[in-house]
């Protein structure tokens, strides 16, 4: 199951809110049965606006637009549409992990750090 958009999130979370808030000063309850079946309403109509919130679709055809000509159609009439395909991505360097031999003992690659004074 993918993961919740901050726009589902946003949409859900402040349909819970309002709708909670319009139901309880609608229905003017006080006993704590009715507050729980407003609260139960509200979060399923926060859900469902959720699950219907338009998500992004990703897609690797472009759509460009031919430039309309003048022998092309009636004047204020819309060119169609031309698929074309994404550039292909420039290929990514990969590290590959190396072995190097150690031809200087421990002691002489890593010496003692210098500890003097700086100049104030």
């Amino acid at each position: 199951m993918p993961r919740p958009t901050v726009a589902q999130l946003t949409y859900g979370s402040c349909t819970v809110i309002f709708s909670t808030l319009a139901m309880l000063l609608l229905s003017q309850t006080s006993s704590g049965p009715g507050i729980a079946v407003i609260v139960v309403a509200a979060v399923a109509l926060g859900v469902l606006v959720a699950m219907t919130v338009p998500t992004p679709k990703s897609s690797r055809t472009l759509v460009a637009h031919s430039v309309p000509s003048n022998s092309a159609g009636p004047p204020g009439s819309r060119p169609e549409p031309v698929a074309v395909s994404a550039p292909a991505a420039a290929p990514v360097a990969v590290p590959v992990p190396v072995s190097v031999p150690a031809s200087v003992p421990v002691s002489v690659a890593a010496p003692e750090p210098v500890r003097e004074h700086t100049a104030p």
